[in-house]
């Protein structure tokens, strides 16, 4: 009895809850870190500049571009939404198609053999060198930048999935089997979980390559998106639009990042800390 009394306090106490105001604390921590950082680099930025002497044409001082990304908000927020549609739909068509052929590559070991060298044969073409056939193929609308990041997510995606599914313990399979589960439910209840932390590995290092895509197929052939409106600062030597588009790029590969950052935390419970 005297040790079931001293035992049931220390389980309740390993089993309570994390108070609100620890998570609160940290995503106040997590937010106001990298804020605190930037704030720091653009006022030493604003500092400098005029001091070292550096005409506004080479490089401008951050409250000219934040003062022109606010004047043409409207023109830069257009041409973002463009960047972003382009960005989601090939990083959405990658992780579609990579990570069940990445299952069925591992499951199949025929396919492994036959497919996987092909794969990382055109891997190993450039993507830059390939984009102005893309213009040439299919015009300068929507497809050949989606293509062109789709191109670019897919290898690490897939890469990254092959691993997951790989690393699973052969025993953990024939347990689950010797237990009658069907092959449905090994597949969702042990393959993926296990292989998860691996394929969100690959879905962070895709979504920065997702935004290099988008905006070299822009560079290459476009009439929207940031892409386009940098070579058009660039063409006029407008520092402060380019640098302004440059935010902007930045703050969708930011939020795209915690995107990908938040999906991880929702599938993966397991794995959040206190």
């Amino acid at each position: 009895m005297s040790n079931d009394g001293a035992i049931a306090p220390a389980a309740a106490s390993s089993t309570r809850p994390v108070p609100a105001t620890s998570h609160a604390r940290a995503w106040v921590s997590a937010i106001a870190w990298p804020l605190a950082s930037f704030a720091v680099l653009l006022l030493a930025w604003q500092w400098f500049v005029p001091m070292a002497g550096i005409p506004e044409y080479i490089l401008p001082v951050p409250s000219a571009f934040f003062e022109r990304l606010w004047i043409d908000r409207a023109l830069i927020a257009q041409h973002t939404l463009v960047t972003a549609n382009e960005i989601i739909l090939g990083f959405l068509m990658a992780a579609v198609i990579s990570i069940p052929l990445g299952y069925i590559i591992v499951s199949v070991k025929i396919l492994e053999k036959a497919i996987y060298p092909v794969i990382v044969f055109f891997q190993l073409v450039p993507k830059i060198a390939i984009a102005p056939l893309f213009v040439v193929w299919f015009g300068f609308g929507l497809f050949p930048k989606v293509l062109l990041t789709f191109l670019l997510c897919f290898f690490p995606t897939l890469v990254a999935s092959m691993t997951g599914f790989r690393a699973l313990d052969e025993r953990v399979l024939y347990l689950t089997r010797s237990m009658g589960a069907s092959a449905w439910q090994t597949f969702r209840y042990v393959r993926v979980p296990a292989a998860l932390t691996y394929i969100f590995s690959g879905l962070k290092v895709s979504a920065v390559f997702a935004a290099t895509g988008a905006i070299v197929g822009e560079f290459v052939g476009a009439n929207a998106g940031l892409g386009y409106l940098l070579l058009r600062g660039t063409s006029f030597l407008d520092m402060p639009l380019i640098f302004a588009c440059l935010v902007a790029l930045s703050l969708v590969g930011i939020v795209f990042s915690y995107l990908v950052d938040g999906l991880e935390v929702l599938l993966m419970p397991w794995q959040r800390k206190g």
